[in-house]
C-alpha cells in the first residue's frame, strides 16, 4: 500500500505564559490511501493538535522543533502559506466535532456551501472578484445544484430547504451531514474527522459514523479518525495508533489491539471500558503528563503499574511484537531477552 501521509519524528509544543509546553516528542504516523486510521487516547494526548499540524491550522503559539510531514510526498512543514493553503483546500478535508462553532451563523447553509466551492484552494480573494463570481447566476446555479445533490448524498432530506436554512435552524445529526457534506464535496485525498458525532445522543452518533464511514469507502479516501471511544475505533479503523502523552504507545491493526495488546496504557484504556455483564471500568490512576515538566524516560511511567528503573531513564522506542504490531514498551525488551 501506497502511504498518502507520513509524519516524522515530529516535536512540537506551546510558547505559553507559564513557559513552554512540550506536548508532542517524536511521533511517527502513516497512512495509506484508502486506509482508515484510528488515533486513540485520553483527551489530552496528542491526538487533535497532531491532525491539526497536518492541516496547517495550529494555534501562533505553537513551535515546531523537528520532523516532517509528508504528503503525497510533499514536506507541508516548507511550504509557504500560500502552496499550503492549494493543498488544504483541495487535497484534505477536516470534519470538527462540534458542528455548531464550526458554521458560521449568520450565513445560509447554502452560502456557506457555495464560497467552499468557488473557493477552496484560493489563498486571497478581493471583494471585487468575491463578488462578481457571486452575481454569475449560471455558475451558482450549476454549482447550487452539485451541494444539493452532496446534501441528498449525505442523507439530508429535503436538502433544498436545508440549503436556505441558518445553521440554528438545524438540529445537531442535521449540522454534522453538512460538515461531512462541506468535506466530500471537494473530492479529497485524505478526510480527518475530529470525534464527529460527540454531545449526540447514541442514536444519532451511530447514524454519523455509518454514514461518514459509508462515504469514505464509496469516494475511496484515506481517512484519519480520531477518538477516545475504543469501541468507535474498532468499528471503522483499519489500523490505529494509540496515543500518551504527545507520543504513540501503539500500534496495530484493528483486530489485533483487542485481541493481543501489550502496551500497558492499552491494557488501561481496555480495561476502563464498561463490560456487558455489569460493572464499571477500572480506569487509570492518575493523569496525563505535565506538558511544561513532562517525566523523563517513559512518559508513561508515573501511572504505569509494571515501572521498571530503566523506564524513569529511557525513552522506549517502538518494539516489533509482529510484522504490522509496535509497542513502546520495555517490556517487550524484556520478553524478546
Amino acid at each position: 500500500m501506497v502511504d498518502i501521509l507520513k509524519i516524522e519524528d515530529l516535536v512540537m509544543g506551546f510558547k505559553t505564559y507559564d513557559g513552554f509546553a512540550a506536548v508532542i516528542d517524536h511521533i511517527n504516523i502513516k497512512v495509506g490511501e484508502r486506509e482508515v486510521v484510528g488515533l486513540v487516547g485520553e483527551s489530552g494526548c496528542g491526538k487533535t493538535i497532531t491532525a491539526k499540524a497536518v492541516m496547517g491550522i495550529m494555534p501562533k503559539q505553537t513551535r515546531i522543533d523537528g520532523g516532517k510531514i509528508l504528503f503525497k510526498d510533499k514536506d507541508l512543514l516548507q511550504l509557504s502559506p500560500r502552496e499550503l493553503h492549494e493543498v488544504r483546500g483541495k487535497q484534505m478535508a477536516w470534519v470538527p466535532q462540534d458542528p455548531m462553532t464550526s458554521l458560521n451563523p449568520v450565513f445560509t447553509i447554502g452560502d456557506q456551501m457555495l464560497d467552499i466551492m468557488m473557493w477552496r484552494g484560493t489563498y486571497n480573494v478581493s471583494p471585487f472578484e468575491y463578488y462578481s463570481r457571486r452575481r454569475d447566476k449560471e455558475t451558482v446555479e450549476k454549482l447550487k445544484e452539485q451541494a444539493i445533490e452532496m446534501l441528498r448524498k449525505v442523507k439530508i432530506s429535503g436538502p433544498e430547504r436545508v440549503m436556505q436554512s441558518f445553521p440554528v435552524q438545524l438540529s445537531g445529526g442535521m449540522r454534522q451531514r453538512v460538515l461531512i457534506a462541506m468535506a466530500l464535496i471537494g473530492r479529497p485525498s485524505l478526510i480527518i474527522a475530529d470525534e464527529p458525532g460527540t454531545g449526540l445522543d447514541v442514536s444519532i452518533q451511530s447514524e454519523i459514523l455509518t454514514l461518514l464511514e459509508d462515504k469514505v469507502k464509496e469516494e475511496r479516501i484515506a481517512h484519519i479518525f480520531i477518538t477516545h471511544d475504543l469501541a468507535v475505533s474498532s468499528r471503522i479503523c483499519d489500523r490505529i495508533y494509540v496515543m500518551y502523552g504527545g507520543t504513540v504507545a501503539e500500534m496495530c491493526g484493528n483486530e489485533e489491539l483487542f485481541r493481543n495488546p501489550k502496551h500497558p496504557y492499552t491494557l488501561g484504556l481496555l480495561e476502563s471500558v464498561p463490560k456487558l455483564t455489569g460493572g464499571v471500568g477500572k480506569g487509570i490512576k492518575g493523569m496525563i503528563p505535565d506538558y511544561y515538566h513532562p517525566p523523563s524516560g517513559c512518559r508513561f511511567n508515573p501511572r504505569c503499574p509494571f515501572v521498571m528503573d530503566v523506564c524513569k531513564a529511557e525513552k522506549p522506542p517502538l518494539f516489533d511484537v509482529n510484522s504490522n504490531h509496535v509497542a513502546a514498551c520495555f517490556l517487550m525488551k524484556e520478553k524478546a531477552n
